[in-house]
């Protein structure tokens, strides 16, 4: 099969290296760089080659390989409170993502810091680059405030074509996300340049972003600018769809089901160096069930699941490849910087629990195993999946261990010290400052255009990407995460987390990452003086971003953790395909 596979992947991985081999243009110059920054949505740690993965990835792989592959790389558990952070450069508490939108209670919403848009107290990364004379360009995923005065196109910057929330079709379908009523199916609302329109017959998500910032790039290259690029893909994220030809090279692969594939990701994260030798994986919550526990048909369903999703990384891959291409052959890429990271860690919770979205997908949807990644599809790959993708860590996606909030990143390009496998400590609020320093752009402090302004609480993390520093955070910087009512905060080597029962203890625990990055071992008990030490931070940490902290937050109804996932599989494995379909 391995074999098999890499055959039919011989093109693909050809156009990674003719990137850095082939003829290229005249080169376009600046006296600054360019900057495409690409952002991957509910990737797991674990699911680009260059990271473990068996999911062919030669685009991404050549980029970390030649660049910077950083091992301990942070964002936020959940979508817009990482984009919040991205766009602002500060926390998510202040930049008014304290909560995810569709989730907040009354409790929280319209509170300063919670005001479920990217609020005025922060200048976005794109109008402070787009003010340094740079061309700001979107397409993708934005999520980060629905009406038009909240759009990219309000934000900083000059063209966009956005998604404004997230978990939609990647079809022309336009089938949206959380039903609050089953009779009304919620729809995918795109803005191009901050109004609203129709999505062309032909579209594919990832297809259709690459191609529509190609234009935009394009478009401007005559201007003397240059370009700032943001590449927001809403793959992996479900719906799981992708194209028929990138299912068939996966259809085979994964009929041996997570417990094997865990381990197999394991064992080449240890040869990459990405983990320490004796790092033990995390097996998963008692909760799921094991591989070998589930029927024929449930095993069926999972297998083809966990394909369309390798498909829809692979598809990724190739548009990032096309880019890539495109960039060479107008002479653009050597004066390029380019960083990828993922948004949060791999998704295992389900989104059916919200609302009365499980009625709608039941109603309208066709999860047969045969439509499973077809336009009319809205399935999700569930826990078991998502914990392959967290290897070896522990949860993922909406959780504050490591398999919610660390993030494969990868930074290439002009100045940067390729080939290093870096594992200094860094954070999603330090990209804004470092293109600001690349950019030669200044954030304009604690005021901007008359009104008070939040400064960066980020660093540049160019003076480690170009080799000249060793680190982007001392030994005493503690940095925080809180959402839903879970919590933690990293300083130095030392963790403390929280997490509501059954997932964790309902208490603190304190973990060595340095030590044991899979969070195995909980030394609260054993610790209590740097418990203590790190609970006083966690305080600090609370003051400075006006955190709410609410009883019992982490327990309201909503996602479900994965809980239910295997109800509604059992369901849909017995589904035949509709005959009939809109």
């Amino acid at each position: 099969m391995k074999a098999a596979l890499a055959t039919l992947l011989i093109p693909v991985a050809t156009l990674a290296i003719g990137v850095q081999a082939g003829h290229a243009a005249s080169p376009v110059q600046h006296d600054r760089p360019n900057i495409l920054l690409i952002m991957a949505d509910d990737l797991g740690y674990t699911d680009l080659g260059s990271y473990g993965s068996e999911i062919a990835t030669p685009n991404l792989d050549t980029l970390a390989d030649t660049g910077v592959k950083m091992t301990q790389f942070y964002a936020s558990p959940f979508c817009s409170p990482t984009r919040a952070m991205l766009m602002s450069g500060t926390d998510n508490h202040l930049a008014g993502f304290g909560d995810m939108a569709e989730l907040m209670l009354p409790e929280q919403r319209g509170k300063p810091g919670y005001e479920g848009y990217l609020n005025e107290r922060v200048v976005p990364m794109a109008q402070v680059l787009r003010d340094a004379g740079y061309r700001t360009l979107m397409t993708g995923k934005w999520h980060l405030g629905v009406p038009e005065q909240y759009s990219p196109a309000a934000r900083g910057f000059d063209q966009s074509y956005a998604l404004v929330h997230g978990g939609s079709s990647h079809w022309s379908d336009g089938a949206g996300i959380v039903a609050a009523d089953p009779a009304k199916p919620p729809k995918a609302i795109y803005r191009e340049n901050g109004k609203e329109t129709t999505l062309p017959k032909d579209f594919f998500s990832s297809d259709f972003f690459t191609s529509r910032l190609i234009e935009y790039i394009d478009a401007g290259k005559g201007s003397g600018k240059p370009f700032f690029a943001y590449l927001a893909f809403t793959a992996p994220h479900w719906p799981l769809h992708a194209h028929d030809a990138d299912i068939a090279r996966y259809e085979q692969r994964y009929k041996d089901g997570y417990d094997k594939l865990r381990r197999e990701r394991l064992e080449r994260m240890k040869k990459l160096g990405l983990v320490a030798a004796d790092t033990p994986v995390f097996e998963g919550h008692p909760l799921w069930p094991k591989w070998d526990s589930l029927s024929a048909a449930e095993k069926e369903s999972e297998a083809k699941r966990m394909a369309v999703y390798a498909a829809m990384v692979d598809n990724m891959d190739q548009n990032i490849g096309r880019m890539l291409d495109y960039l060479k052959k107008t002479g653009q890429l050597d004066n390029t910087f380019i960083f990828f990271l993922s948004d949060n860690g791999a998704d295992g919770n389900s989104v059916y629990d919200v609302a009365r979205t499980r009625e709608w997908i039941h109603k309208d949807m066709d999860n047969s195993i045969a439509h499973i990644g077809k336009s009319g599809s809205y399935a999700e790959y569930g826990p078991g999946w998502a914990q392959v993708g967290s290897t070896p860590f522990r949860m993922f996606k909406s959780f504050m261990y490591e398999g919610g909030i660390a993030v494969p990143a990868i930074a290439w390009g002009p100045g940067v010290k390729g080939g290093k496998l870096e594992s200094a400590m860094a954070h999603v609020t330090d990209i804004a400052p470092t293109l600001f320093e690349l950019a030669g752009a200044k954030h304009p402090g604690t005021e901007y255009q008359g009104r008070p302004v939040l400064p960066l609480r980020g660093a540049s993390m160019l003076p480690l990407l170009q080799g000249r520093g060793q680190a982007v955070h001392g030994a005493d910087k503690a940095i925080g995460w809180e959402l839903g009512g879970r919590k933690a905060l990293r300083k130095g080597d030392w963790k403390i987390v929280s997490a509501n029962q059954p997932w964790g203890t309902g208490d603190w625990e304190l973990f060595n990452v340095a030590q044991d990055r899979s969070e195995s071992r909980n030394l609260a008990a054993a610790n209590p003086q740097k418990l203590g030490e790190m609970l006083v931070a966690w305080r600090d940490y609370v003051r400075e971003t006006g955190t709410l902290e609410i009883p019992n937050l982490a327990n309201r109804p909503g996602y479900s953790n994965g809980a239910k996932y295997y109800e509604d599989l059992k369901y849909e494995a017995t589904l035949v395909p509709r005959t009939a379909r809109p």
